[in-house]
């Protein structure tokens, strides 16, 4: 098929049967014109992180900023939150793929994020398939009919919130006066053309989660595309809502101005903890006293990531916004009874911990983890949405809290060898399609990939890098291990056959071998698809 596209867009990709009813003229106008009034902004702000990352290299470390103090210091809070909002103990994730999209509004979850971002392989099918099950979804006519079963939503679902890409992702078959667009910008205004009036008129609106924040000025370039937005659509201004999820160190320390920024959209942050725990490995990688234990060692209790936690907490609830806790990994384990009462064991005590702490939710990534979760938030919500009312004024985090980067050791061969396992096991699905995947009784996405490779990567740069047998961890070393991993990893994966898994083991050894630390691993493989 071909479609009318305006004055100087290109779109490079086929255009299948029912892509006409996303790619409107309506919708590839409202892209063309927030490509075109804020694509020179998103290039300055990805060569402002470029420059900042060279002062990391160079031994600088990050501050609260000392210009915004007065932001920091003031008394002010957040528009109203909507009442489809108020209440998210409990928010399932997962891509946009139909069937799951049916399964996580049905799971009994106050929220679903679907994510067309770190759970989704951005292929061209993918990305607009999944806006036709959202377009779906909010009319509540989303069906499927698979394997001889019939999917179709409950009477009451969750509350649907998007999470679009990051600023960091080209959508590189939409063409905008020659130049490749935002992927966030693609999706967001696809998105909004087609369904925001929609979501209005059945008493919700359009929600949306913000990912890979790196700056304030980040937020406010997302905010300045929201008013332009309402205004070409006819919305009231505030009419969208967006959580940003501070999964970045350098975010961390500007938590209140990226709230303030986005103060009559803003709908409270996330601890993404996994990206986060990445973004500490690639910023200060180069960093010879920094070094992080096995990736399993470094959990919410360690020292930088519970001030981390706290501090967003803090500061969230002195806003009157949300604070949403970040994801356990775990996955009910079928078939080894034992094994599964210890994996809900650490989803029960991660959910309680943020629900004691304060948090107003926190999000699994399966639905068999909606109860076990929604239990432990309502031991202490009881009957109420939220616990924003609880402020923490005992909590006092600085720069050195947020940069006590503990556990160091230990690190074992069988934590080199599953970083390089896992990462062979998703980069092999992500470039088969699959962005989600569950791997060792853990549900794994490009954040938990990024540690893998980026741990690698440091342990062989780092004289820290030393395995607890005196061993020290070298490229030549880890260059053994990946056909061994390589062997396993196909073994234990559906179609472990796949040629994509000897790709994604050359991808894997070259990234974690080479001089140059590339700065995402999804911006090579988004070449390859």
């Amino acid at each position: 098929m071909t479609i009318a596209t305006p004055a100087g867009m290109e779109i490079r990709a086929e255009i299948k049967p029912g892509y006409e009813q996303i790619l409107t003229p309506e919708a590839l106008a409202l892209v063309a014109k927030l490509s075109r009034e804020f694509e020179p902004r998103r290039q300055q702000l990805l060569a402002a992180r470029v420059e900042r990352a060279k002062r990391l290299d160079a031994g600088e470390r990050p501050d609260f900023l000392p210009e915004t103090a007065h932001i920091r210091n003031g008394d002010w809070k957040i528009a109203p939150i909507p009442k489809a909002l108020e209440c998210r103990r409990v928010e399932i994730t997962g891509p946009v793929e139909r069937k799951m999209v049916i399964n996580a509004l049905n799971s009994g979850a106050d929220s679903y994020m679907t994510d067309f971002e770190d759970s989704n392989t951005p292929n061209w099918d993918n990305q607009i398939t999944g806006q036709i099950n959202m377009r779906d979804a909010v009319r509540k006519t989303i069906s499927l009919e698979q394997n001889g079963k019939q999917y179709k939503l409950n009477d009451k679902v969750a509350t649907l919130v998007v999470r679009s890409r990051g600023w960091h992702l080209d959508e590189k078959h939409v063409l905008v006066d020659g130049k490749r667009i935002s992927g966030g910008i693609f999706d967001f205004a696809l998105f909004m053309v087609h369904n925001a009036k929609e979501q209005l008129a059945r008493g919700a609106g359009p929600y949306f989660y913000l990912p890979k924040m790196e700056s304030h000025l980040e937020a406010r370039l997302w905010n300045d595309i929201f008013v332009m937005t309402q205004n070409e659509l006819g919305l009231p201004q505030g009419t969208i809502k967006a959580t940003v999820l501070i999964e970045t160190i350098v975010a961390a320390f500007e938590m209140d101005e990226i709230l303030y920024e986005l103060r009559e959209h803003s709908a409270g942050l996330n601890a993404g903890r996994w990206d986060y725990i990445f973004s500490c490995i690639k910023k200060f990688k180069l960093d010879k006293d920094f070094c992080l234990a096995d990736r399993p060692k470094v959990t919410m209790t360690a020292p930088f990531m519970r001030a981390y936690a706290l501090l967003l907490l803090k500061t969230c609830h002195k806003r009157n916004a949300p604070a949403i806790g970040g994801m356990a990994a775990l996955i009910p384990i079928k078939n080894d009874p034992e094994k599964n009462e210890v994996a809900m064991g650490g989803v029960r005590n991660d959910k309680a911990r943020d629900a004691t702490d304060g948090y107003d939710g926190g999000w699994v990534a399966h639905p068999g983890l909606v109860d076990l979760a929604m239990t432990e938030f309502k031991k202490v919500l009881g009957d109420r949405p939220n616990q924003i009312d609880k402020q923490r004024p005992d909590v006092e985090v600085t720069a050195k809290d947020l940069l006590d980067f503990r556990p160091e050791a230990p690190i074992t061969e069988a934590g080199l060898r599953y970083n390089i396992n896992v990462g062979i096991h998703y980069l092999g699905a992500w470039l088969a399609g699959n962005g989600c995947v569950p791997i060792h009784n853990l549900m794994e996405d490009a954040a938990t990939a990024e540690i893998s490779r980026s741990q690698v990567w440091q342990w062989i740069r780092s004289p820290k890098g030393v395995l607890e047998d005196g061993r020290k961890v070298t490229a030549e070393m880890v260059r053994a291990m990946i056909p061994e991993e390589l062997a396993n990893a196909k073994a234990a994966a559906p179609n472990g056959d796949s040629p994509t898994y000897e790709r994604a083991a050359q991808i894997f050894e070259q990234m974690s071998t080479s001089e140059e630390f590339a700065e995402f691993l999804t911006l090579p493989l988004y070449e390859e698809i």
